[in-house]
């Protein structure tokens, strides 16, 4: 098992903590190694952990996939091996926390799913290759499955490099002014309100004028206006969702 902490072990223990189960540890830290997460690994913040699948494969070819009973295309990883990675992963650790395989099959990872992922203290990432893995192995250990979405990728590991980024920039202390969290896209159930910054003129195009105002509550209101339009818009499916809850609550008041 390889780990990356902080440089310092003893100046606290990490509120987070990921251990990614791989055929390619090499990934990681990746982009997580920079800007915002990468000083928060650095600083102890949150942990992550790398485990290569390959070194518990029991032949002298470190082999973990076989070929798929019933046929069909493609390599399946192997329950035995995936298993033992998951059980030196997870040993002696109840803080382990779920073992989350990264899957297109899975729930979607919204705003809602990184959220209560932060509020634990460890997960556990499995990130499959080939055809995928074996589903007793998943059946075993209680999987849960996560998909970023209706495409397919080479590997879980960009799958697990995105979860890892979303939860990590919630922990406290990783963003500098926590309540820009709050106006984020899906954090109210919309896509987020369009940005400007200097110059006011750019182009022959120029900053809404209610930007410039300094009137706060104008311009809260416009924000919500255009995170309201862009959503429906955009994406009518949030859209749906967040009018649904905008009448359960006013149903909510007048009772």
């Amino acid at each position: 098992m390889a780990g990356r902490q902080a440089d310092d072990p003893v100046s606290r223990a990490p509120v987070w903590r990921a251990t990614v189960l791989t055929l390619f540890p090499e990934m990681f830290p990746g982009p997580l190694g920079v800007s915002l997460a990468g000083k928060a690994l650095e600083s102890g913040i949150w942990a992550l952990e790398t485990v290569d699948i390959r070194d518990f494969a029991s032949d002298k070819h470190r082999s973990v996939d076989d070929t798929p009973f019933g046929g069909g295309p493609g390599m399946v990883m192997r329950p035995d091996v995936v298993d033992a990675a998951i059980a030196a992963a997870t040993a002696g650790r109840p803080e382990a926390g779920p073992v989350i395989y990264l899957s297109p099959r899975g729930r979607l990872l919204t705003q809602r799913v990184v959220r209560e992922l932060a509020a634990r203290p460890a997960v556990t990432l499995l990130c499959g290759r080939y055809e995928g893995v074996d589903e007793r192995v998943l059946e075993a250990h209680g999987a849960d499955e996560i998909s970023l979405g209706d495409f397919i990728l080479s590997g879980g590991e960009p799958a697990a490099l995105a979860l890892i980024d979303a939860v990590v920039r919630l922990l406290p202390g990783v963003v500098g002014a926590p309540a820009g969290l709050e106006d984020e896209s899906f954090e109210r159930g919309l896509l987020e309100y369009p940005h400007y910054t200097r110059p006011a003129s750019w182009q022959g195009r120029d900053v809404p004028e209610v930007l410039l105002s300094g009137h706060h509550e104008r311009i809260a209101a416009w924000r919500l206006r255009q995170s309201e339009e862009t959503t429906r818009a955009r994406r009518p499916d949030l859209w749906s969702r967040y009018e649904a809850a905008r009448r359960e609550e006013k149903e909510g008041t007048e009772r």
